[in-house]
């Protein structure tokens, strides 16, 4: 039987208190314990007039006793009365899950970049501070990677702002399907990512941003022999805590100056060291 209450989630549950194996109050109280069963309404179903017994049904969790011989209008009064609770107790429940989802939806709204779906700036932000202090206090290896897209402004002006936006979310997928789980990308603004790579050294996250830059290399994009330099490239800085910075400032000062080093000398390229 409570295999069966188990398996169906019945809305309610009359128990008799006298049965052959268990009596009702050990059953009442195996199922008011149990998370999946226990705003399951039970009225107790008893010959029992001592009130030592109802006060054991009522310990044992019991939602409402009738005697026996019970009057049907009045077990149908006690049912339809602990039904209107238990529906709205359900209602109740499927609104707080309801406030959850919308909650959780909102949080991630609040820290992902709604074009690319990458992080945002200010998560980018906050995180770094996190992974800051946590490679600092356990003395671990942490490296930055940014990424601009070359001529950016020029595919913009020659194939209008709706293909550039195709080309950043192109481009952001291709980042997030080419990291690890650890890894936190972020669009740092306009044509500019940055990876954050945990437990990464310098050379490591030189070898993460020339396998980026390959295969945005040879990435297909609309018109993208209008390019300066023939097609669609990124350029690239890395930055490493904490030979290059031991504050997240430090680190974005470096990683940008990096990037610009790559930029300045030909673009297309990652410069781990300016």
């Amino acid at each position: 039987a409570l295999q069966k209450v188990y398996d169906e989630k019945p809305d309610l549950i009359l128990l008799d208190v006298m049965m052959p194996k268990r009596n009702g109050f050990e059953v009442c109280r195996i199922l008011k314990n149990n998370q999946d069963t226990r705003f399951i309404p039970v009225i107790m179903v008893t010959a029992l007039k001592d009130v030592e017994d109802k006060i054991n049904g009522i310990e044992a969790g019991a939602d409402d006793f009738i005697s026996k011989p019970f009057n049907k209008t009045e077990l149908m009064a006690r049912v339809r009365s602990l039904l209107r609770i238990k529906f709205l107790h359900d209602e109740l429940e499927n609104r707080m899950e309801q406030l959850d989802e919308a909650r959780k939806r909102f949080q991630q709204l609040a820290i992902t970049d709604g074009l690319t779906e990458l992080f945002n700036y200010r998560y980018f932000r906050s995180q770094l501070e996190h992974e800051v202090a946590r490679a600092k206090r356990y003395n671990l290896d942490l490296s930055l990677v940014m990424v601009d897209i070359d001529f950016f402004k020029n595919y913009n002006d020659t194939n209008g702002h709706p293909a550039g936006d195709i080309v950043l979310k192109k481009i952001a997928r291709a980042v997030q399907e080419n990291i690890r789980k650890i890894d936190i990308p972020c669009r740092y603004g306009g044509e500019e990512f940055i990876l954050i790579l945990p437990d990464t050294g310098k050379q490591a996250a030189v070898v993460v941003a020339e396998k980026m830059r390959k295969l945005v290399e040879q990435m297909p994009f609309k018109n993208q022999e209008a390019q300066p330099n023939k097609r669609l490239t990124i350029s690239m800085g890395v930055a490493t805590f904490s030979e290059d910075g031991e504050t997240a400032e430090e680190l974005i000062q470096q990683v940008d100056k990096n990037l610009y080093a790559a930029k300045q000398s030909g673009r297309n390229r990652v410069v781990a060291n300016s």
